[in-house]
């Protein structure tokens, strides 16, 4: 074999081009409000979501969107996100049927379970105090 046989060899037909991008706008960066990137973020925890079609409906790249989940992962676990918006799950359990006279006050209750722990939070609870009870049942699981 010799040397020019590696040598690139002209082509008779240039090849289609197979991808291009078209660039429209003016180019800039764009600023997202700390509340945009909240409610962008919570679509991604929704169920059935996908953070790649979320990221698409908004103009984003996934990356960036993931970064946005990591960055506030990051903060809640640090315990700065005391002011910010917080996600959980939800679920609502089917109403049972129950005579009316028998519905007492009592149970009128929000509960958040953490790990094995449940948290029953009556009506008017101060959200100091629920923190405090939150951030004690999360240390100790």
């Amino acid at each position: 074999m010799s040397d020019t046989e590696f040598l690139p060899k002209p082509k008779e037909q240039p090849e289609p081009v197979r991808r291009l991008e078209v660039f429209t706008g003016a180019g800039r960066r764009r600023r997202w409000t700390p509340e945009e990137k909240a409610r962008i973020v919570s679509e991604t925890f929704e169920t059935g979501a996908s953070v790649s079609a979320v990221a698409r409906r908004h103009g984003l790249t996934a990356q960036q969107l993931f970064a946005w989940r990591r960055a506030w992962r990051q903060q809640s676990d640090s315990g700065a996100a005391e002011s910010s918006a917080a996600f959980a799950p939800v679920v609502v359990d089917p109403a049972r049927p129950c005579a009316a006279a028998s519905l007492a006050p009592t149970l009128l209750l929000i509960e958040i379970v953490i790990g094995a722990a449940t948290v029953r939070i009556p009506p008017g609870i101060d959200v100091a105090t629920l923190q405090t009870v939150v951030r004690a049942v999360r240390a100790a699981i």
